[in-house]
């Protein structure tokens, strides 16, 4: 089954979201960016907001010049929409590659790095058009073998310093891509995002409510976890950070079980407020933080209710959280 508007060699649109990057990325098919991206497309990710292709594929050859032998490993595609207003796909990928050579991360180290990456980009008439994107970049750092904290204050000091340093994103700098849906009304979608908001809400009771006792959870940092612990700490680290800040979800899919995989769902949200409180982000400084966080989950049959999460993958950027904390601390040494 072909999509309306898209190219008929796409079997339907997670082949279409699969099959560009792969061209794209590990193709070396930097130059269908022109076909794929329309020109003045906006790529919002933690750490700001790029618009036009030329930014992406100036990044993109940097990228790929360091990390040679990058691979882009897609996992899944959760998608809702429409052909006629707009098709989202929250596209969940695996990223390895080797530091070969020197870079934006610095004098080549040797060291291979795996992280995950969450892109969520609405397409129409077979081109994407708005994008948002949460790398682990703070995984790939790690990696490498650097402390994200210190990266992120020696990036500060070589753009220039916190007056002249690139900016992390904040909805302020938005820009309008055109895309405005919000997901759908699934129930999986639903279900996931009361499970977020009682999180947010400080009810960590919910974990071992509703999580499964096995479940495995892949978080920012590259970060592996098993079970409720890891849960816990996850996200009571990230809350106790910003305890008065404010969380919104932003867009939510949810879907039914289908080409034999698992119900499950994506969300991409925020948080807005102050680094007011302990948490994985070290001793409070004051620092007006903007999170930008995307997650997906998968439902199993196991659970107290006979349902439950079963793997849960959540990303965050903490060098762009670190770099708006250093930035107005000063802390930079």
């Amino acid at each position: 089954m072909t999509i309306k508007g898209f190219s008929q060699q796409w079997k339907d649109f997670p082949d279409y979201i699969l099959g560009i990057t792969q061209e794209i990325w590990e193709g070396r098919g930097i130059g269908t960016l022109n076909h794929y991206y329309t020109d003045d497309i906006p790529v919002r990710s933690p750490m700001g907001i790029q618009q036009g292709n030329e930014a992406v594929m100036a990044a993109t050859m940097g990228t790929l010049y360091e990390f040679p032998d990058r691979e882009l490993l897609g996992e899944d595609v959760i998608w809702s929409g429409d052909p006629e207003t707009g098709l989202l796909s929250s596209h969940r990928i695996i990223t390895t590659a080797t530091h070969a050579r020197d870079g934006a991360f610095g004098p080549a180290t040797g060291k291979k790095f795996k992280v995950r990456v969450i892109a969520d980009c609405a397409a129409k008439d077979n081109a994407i058009f708005d994008e948002w994107l949460v790398r682990d970049y703070g995984g790939i750092v790690r990696q490498l073998g650097m402390d994200p904290k210190t990266y992120a204050a020696d990036l500060i000091a070589r753009e220039g310093g916190p007056d002249h340093c690139g900016k992390p994103f904040t909805p302020a700098m938005d820009i309008d891509g055109g895309y405005h849906g919000t997901g759908n009304d699934n129930e999986w979608g639903a279900k996931y995002a009361t499970i977020l908001n009682r999180l947010m809400d400080k009810d960590f009771n919910v974990v071992t409510e509703v999580y499964d006792r096995a479940v495995v959870a892949e978080y920012a940092g590259a970060v592996s976890g098993l079970s409720f612990a890891s849960v816990d700490a996850f996200w009571l680290g990230l809350r106790s950070s910003f305890p008065d800040a404010e969380f919104k979800i932003h867009h939510q899919i949810g879907l039914d079980g289908d080409n034999r995989m698992s119900p499950r769902a994506a969300i991409r949200w925020s948080l807005d407020g102050t680094h007011s409180g302990w948490g994985t982000f070290g001793a409070p400084t004051g620092a007006p933080v903007h999170v930008m966080g995307m997650c997906h989950a998968e439902f199993g049959p196991y659970g107290v209710n006979g349902e439950g999460i079963r793997r849960e993958y959540a990303l965050y950027d903490e060098i762009a959280i670190w770099k708006q904390i250093l930035m107005h601390s000063g802390e930079l040494s």
